[in-house]
């Protein structure tokens, strides 16, 4: 395959960049799994952006920052908020039907928020939006999806047969595992773009689909991009606690949302506690409420805390969560009359591969947008519903940067550079039955990050984590190199990878700031104080 674009992502990031691009030159996306299956398809709660009438960029711009704690880059945080409105219409001119009450558009509150500005579409806002993208999508000649297609690395000098110059970071494309037949190929592009998601699943329990194993972490990293604060990784405070074992699939998240209508956090007495920990109670940042409800389970040695929406009106549960009602009810809740048990769970990664306000990163034609980034918006701790705003403005940049600068560009030549990438070669490589030691290192890996690199952490937990992980990094890169490549290896390789990074930028910044708790240091929030934690890794021309 040759391509002018190739996207690697089928959420709101990867497909919103394909819509626009199509109009400067041929646009492939490749996806892992279904081209609907994405982070963005389970987003309950909503796009975060200033359409009230109480409400001005400057609050939405100070609520971002005083949720990031510190690290947040005020030039990006600028740009996702005066640029939000207009990208919302434009979801809104494809097709994405956002909730309204009295023919005006519903804006609802969660935490951090002093203002009510989260557009939704009832419960299932990530799901509408997706519909609205795909359905544009296969109206374009010019866009074809590719669903099955695992990227495994990027499309180096490494990978040239007759090496061209003595650069070492530049991006040709990437190798592709093509699930259905079995095999390797090279997907050779001008720019390469990563939108691939995000890494939850590097933890016991965690909100995001079975998907989103930190490939495009992997990938990038591999590859020569600079990592930035991968430390923080949000927990969101409230997803379905069930009674059970689980460690391959996601846990059910009762979006904040619900909270923004007025439910209460209580223990199992029934009594409160949030205001213990924050004068915004149940409505204080996601840091802050998971931090709080982890240290009541622990006080306490309960395994859940209670979500309490009885009091709320049935008819507004009905219209604005249809789909938490129905879901907590096959399970035997009703959540009008009984209280919900909730849990913290991994839900979002606020670090990333580092980019700059174009989503360019360090590597020469590759761009990334979307979770799998670094763009500074977040900082510390990301402000509910900032995360699909975040995609949807930085791949408008992306494709700002291309309507300018694309035809002046000298394109490569396609064809004479496929020829020049060596093929896929897995000779020496065999077949293994001993899947049993990739099960058992997944489970290990989301145990030991669970325990040690969770909501609470310290530097012993962390060199502890750090040992084991590293042991466990060295072990699969051997399994790797003589094992035929399959989906079930290529996410282990890509977890272990995540979950090295984690730890190493977790063990380099020695202050508790946002998400990152250390017992060891004092919380930390100074207002543009902090520095990012940066990991850059070497790349070989060889």
């Amino acid at each position: 395959m040759k391509t002018d674009f190739l996207i690697v992502g089928s959420g709101i990031a990867g497909l919103s960049l394909a819509i626009k691009l199509s109009e400067l030159g041929r646009v492939t996306i490749i996806t892992k799994k279904q081209k609907a299956e994405s982070n963005t398809n389970y987003a309950q709660g909503g796009i975060a952006s200033v359409f009230g009438s109480d409400d001005t960029y400057d609050l939405h711009i100070q609520d971002t920052l005083d949720c990031g704690a510190g690290l947040c880059h005020l030039d990006a945080v600028e740009k996702i908020v005066t640029e939000g409105p207009v990208r919302i219409k434009e979801l809104m001119e494809l097709g994405v039907n956002f909730s309204k009450d009295h023919g005006h558009i519903s804006l609802g509150k969660e935490g951090g928020h002093s203002r009510n500005r989260i557009l939704h579409s009832k419960d299932l806002t990530g799901k509408e939006i997706e519909r609205a993208l795909l359905h544009k999508v296969a109206s374009i000649s010019r866009i074809k999806v590719y669903e099955y297609y695992f990227a495994i690395d990027l499309l180096t000098p490494r990978n040239l047969k007759r090496k061209k110059s003595k650069e070492k970071n530049i991006c040709y494309g990437i190798y592709a595992y093509n699930v259905n037949s079995n095999k390797v190929e090279k997907i050779v592009s001008n720019y390469t773009i990563l939108a691939s998601g995000g890494l939850g699943q590097v933890y016991t329990h965690t909100t995001n689909p079975a998907i989103a194993t930190g490939d495009g972490f992997a990938i990038g990293y591999r590859g020569g991009c600079d990592i930035a604060n991968m430390e923080f990784v949000q927990f969101h405070p409230t997803a379905l606690y069930e009674n059970k074992e689980v460690h391959d699939s996601q846990v059910f998240l009762i979006s904040e949302a619900v909270r923004g209508a007025g439910a209460i956090l209580k223990n199992r007495d029934g009594k409160e506690f949030m205001h213990k920990y924050d004068k915004r109670k149940s409505l204080a940042p996601r840091d802050i409420v998971a931090r709080a409800i982890d240290a009541e389970m622990k006080k306490r040695g309960d395994t859940n805390v209670f979500l309490d929406m009885r009091h709320i009106d049935k008819k507004e549960i009905l219209n604005h969560f249809p789909n938490i009602y129905k879901h907590c009810l096959k399970i035997g809740i009703d959540v009008t009359k009984q209280m919900v048990p909730v849990v913290p769970a991994a839900h979002y990664s606020c670090g990333g591969i580092k980019t700059d306000l174009h989503g360019k990163t360090n590597v020469k034609n590759l761009f990334a947008c979307g979770e799998v980034t670094m763009t500074g918006v977040h900082g510390a701790n990301r402000l509910a519903s900032n995360s699909l705003l975040e995609a949807v403005v930085f791949s408008n940049s992306i494709s700002e940067y291309f309507k300018k600068n694309y035809k002046k560009d000298k394109k490569e030549n396609l064809t004479k550079l496929y020829s020049d990438i060596l093929s896929w070669n897995s000779k020496g490589t065999v077949n293994t039955e001993e899947w049993i030691l990739i099960s058992h290192n997944k489970k290990e890996i989301k145990e030991i990050m669970s325990d040690y690199v969770g909501i609470v952490r310290n530097t012993i937990r962390l060199q502890r984590a750090n040992r084991r992980i590293l042991m466990m990094k060295d072990e699969i890169r051997e399994f790797y190199k003589k094992t035929k490549v399959s989906v079930e290896l290529l996410e282990l390789r890509n977890l272990v990878t995540v979950a090295a990074l984690i730890i190493e930028s977790a063990m380099k910044r020695k202050e508790s700031r946002g998400l990152h708790y250390m017992l060891d240091y004092p919380m930390r929030d100074d207002k543009y104080f902090s520095k990012d934690t940066i990991i850059t890794k070497q790349i070989k021309n060889n």
